[in-house]
């Protein structure tokens, strides 16, 4: 896969803020730990990939920075605030939108819908309000509903705006996806495998469309603030080495529930942990 590589943030990210915060994270399902005392930071300005092999402890992590799951040791701080257990939509509300693995949308409901549905965290109106449909709700809807819009037009989805996503072919699905994370306004953006099952075509859409959702899309798009500022803070797990190698500011790599490695790309490319993770050979 060949990408036009960005330019480099290394000088922006002397002096990063740490956004998220991970101390000694440890996971555990019966007797199985999935993570165990990992430790690391998520900061402004960057890209960070977050990589290993099947079963690493990838999603895992995920899992826990959004609230799908509680860790039993370890702390978890967003922006100073302590987040370790918090719930899914208190984690959305406070911005930090994902996507997932495997597809997760509402499969009866059309593109539009299933984008405008993310906006419900935004949205002042009481439910009386919005049931009458009248006054400020009817305009607020109109202004939420053209962010989704913008949105739509920006992952180039308009032939399927209004078709059932059900019935959509896998790399669309995964685009409304990312399209309904977008729509939330997050500070931080998590995306696990976005370009998982993905012809080369495709893989090579989602890496653009994650540059210019990093890079902000200025005034392109002046009246939708996650287009036209961007997300300057985004964790990509990924299996795809080419697509982390060109996109990735920063790379962690997890083996069997444990961080080996941190680095950027080209000392993670040569790291020799690293290396027997993926290959099966001794240390």
């Amino acid at each position: 896969m060949i990408l036009v590589r960005r330019s480099s943030l290394v000088e922006q990210r002397i002096g990063n803020t740490v956004k998220i915060q991970v101390e000694n994270l440890t996971l555990s399902f019966g007797g199985v730990k999935a993570l165990t005392e990992v430790s690391l930071d998520i900061r402004e300005n960057e890209i960070l990939a977050i990589i290993g092999p099947n079963g690493a402890g990838k999603t895992c992590l995920l899992n826990c920075l959004n609230g799908f799951y509680k860790p039993q040791i370890g702390d978890i701080y967003y922006k100073g605030q302590r987040i370790t257990r918090i719930r899914p939509d208190k984690a959305a509300k406070l911005g930090l939108a994902r996507t997932f693995q495997n597809i997760e949308l509402y499969t009866g409901l059309s593109t539009l819908e299933n984008i405008m549905a993310a906006r419900h965290v935004l949205m002042k109106q009481n439910v009386l309000s919005s049931a009458l449909y009248f006054g400020w709700a009817h305009k607020e809807e109109i202004e939420h509903r053209k962010t989704v819009e913008d949105i739509i037009d920006f992952l180039e989805i308009e032939p399927i705006r209004k078709k059932v996503v059900g019935v959509l072919p896998y790399g669309m699905r995964k685009r409304v996806e990312l399209g309904r994370a977008l729509a939330l306004e997050p500070e931080v953006l998590l995306l696990d495998e976005p370009m998982a099952g993905m012809n080369l075509e495709e893989k090579e859409d989602i890496a653009r469309f994650i540059i210019d959702i990093f890079e902000g899309q200025g005034t392109t798009y002046p009246e939708a603030p996650v287009l036209r500022d961007g997300i300057n803070c985004i964790v990509l797990v990924e299996h795809d080495m080419g697509v982390v190698m060109d996109i990735a500011d920063r790379i962690i790599v997890l083996d069997f529930g444990r961080k080996i490695a941190e680095g950027t790309p080209d000392e993670i490319r040569n790291n020799p942990d690293v290396i027997a993770a993926y290959l099966g050979e001794e240390r």
